[in-house]
């Protein structure tokens, strides 16, 4: 068990965190240059495709088993050799390109070293809150952490064209290396309390059989399977847009890196501008109703990306802003009808499918922008995924039982029955 977590404790964490956002900012600065890099180099949408698939295929694989590690082993060690791992090759990679020797197949390969590392990040981080935040502050640290996360996010982009304007990659790249040192001093510092789990017979192994019954439960409850695949099928079509930014506003847009940065500053901004709404609107009168009209909303702004005349970025600025506004509405109704839906004692499971559908999406998404964009053009992909994914949510809530169900109603009774 985790030690109880006192004022003490909490400063700690607080410590540990803020060298945790120099951190993210240092690893966005540098996935922002390295794609703009390759962009420049190749103009080819088939190798930003390839780079971004190579970047998300270790988090697909490593990631689920990542928080069964961080709480069978000291989260801090994890953190600490995975951070400086990440710092090495980031390291070895300026070198290359001080001595001007980089080459695409050297850079693609970076990118998935830098996942591998990043895979392990995240949830040993996610995992040692609860271990160092007292449970009356849980609420309130993880709402200034999103808020924090997204600015971070926010400005990324910014901080990564404003260094390229003024300096070579090869003295951007230094920016992670610094912010791993700002980073590892907290780290050194604090203590990080350690979980021990005693793992006996086939608990061991359960983590197939724990899929298998989870989906089981998703398939118990009315529609929430069909919600589920709908889902991953939008975030797949949605992959292009977040896959080939660089190459639609740089080559067919004529865009300089700034505008770059500032249209995805826009889409940032505005899913920290919409996640406020489910935070102040504390019930929806029909979360399906919604949820399917906020997707159409989505892919109408993902038109407007389509239709915008080369080089008049408000029409494409307002569309990154309608995309980034209503996607934190959709994810939220979505977390929250499984979250009311679903028994408690079998809520980890299910989460772990909805990451793992989530997961599987976005690579195939990624790998099918290439080739498809290479056939249709990157502005009719733009067009056919956004009719399509219109198609799909109007297809789904019209066609079947799903605008029938209020799962504000049948919630209790569906509790009561699986709670076993």
């Amino acid at each position: 068990m985790a030690e109880f977590a006192d004022g003490h404790t909490f400063r700690s964490y607080m410590f540990f965190w803020s060298g945790q956002l120099f951190s993210l900012l240092g690893s966005l600065v540098v996935f922002f240059v390295i794609f703009v890099w390759i962009t420049d180099v190749t103009g080819s949408a088939s190798m930003l495709a390839l780079g971004n698939f190579i970047f998300l295929i270790p988090m697909l694989i490593i990631t689920p088993f990542a928080g069964v590690i961080s709480d069978r082993h000291s989260r801090k060690t994890i953190i600490l050799i995975v951070d400086s791992l990440q710092a090495f090759f980031t390291f070895i990679l300026t070198l290359i390109f001080i001595f001007n020797a980089a080459e695409v197949w050297i850079v693609l390969i970076f990118i998935g070293i830098r996942s591998v590392f990043q895979s392990f990040h995240s949830p040993v981080v996610g995992a040692i809150m609860p271990s160092m935040v007292p449970k009356d502050k849980l609420g309130r640290i993880n709402g200034i952490n999103y808020f924090f996360t997204g600015l971070i996010q926010l400005i990324g982009p910014a901080v990564g064209a404003t260094l390229l304007f003024f300096f070579p990659i090869q003295i951007v790249l230094w920016v992670d290396v610094i912010t791993y040192f700002i980073a590892l001093f907290p780290l050194l510092l604090i203590k990080i309390p350690s979980v021990h789990i005693n793992l006996e017979g086939d608990e061991r192994n359960s983590f197939f059989r724990d899929m298998k019954e989870g989906f089981a439960i998703l398939k118990s409850i009315p529609g929430l399977l069909k919600i589920m695949l709908t889902a991953m099928l939008l975030n797949m079509l949605l992959q292009p847009l977040i896959v080939l930014m660089p190459y639609f506003i740089k080559i067919i847009h004529s865009g300089s890196n700034f505008t770059l940065a500032i249209l995805e500053m826009i889409l940032q901004g505005g899913m920290i501008v919409g996640a406020v709404i489910p935070s102040i609107k504390k019930k929806w009168n029909n979360s399906i109703r919604t949820m399917f009209i906020g997707i159409v909303i989505i892919n109408i702004g993902y038109l407007m990306y389509a239709i915008a005349p080369i080089g008049f970025y408000p029409v494409i600025a307002s569309g990154a802003f309608v995309v980034g506004f209503i996607l934190p509405i959709v994810n939220t109704i979505v977390i929250t009808v499984v979250q009311k839906t679903i028994p408690q004692n079998k809520m980890g499971r299910v989460f772990s499918i909805l990451n793992t559908l989530s997961m599987v999406a976005s690579p195939i998404g990624a790998i099918f922008s290439g080739p498809l964009s290479e056939i249709f053009g990157v502005s009719w992909l733009y067009f056919y995924c956004a009719m399509l994914g219109i198609m799909v949510s109007l297809s789904a809530y019209l066609f079947t039982n799903l605008r029938h169900i209020d799962y504000d109603k049948e919630i209790n009774g569906n509790n009561k029955n699986k709670n076993d």
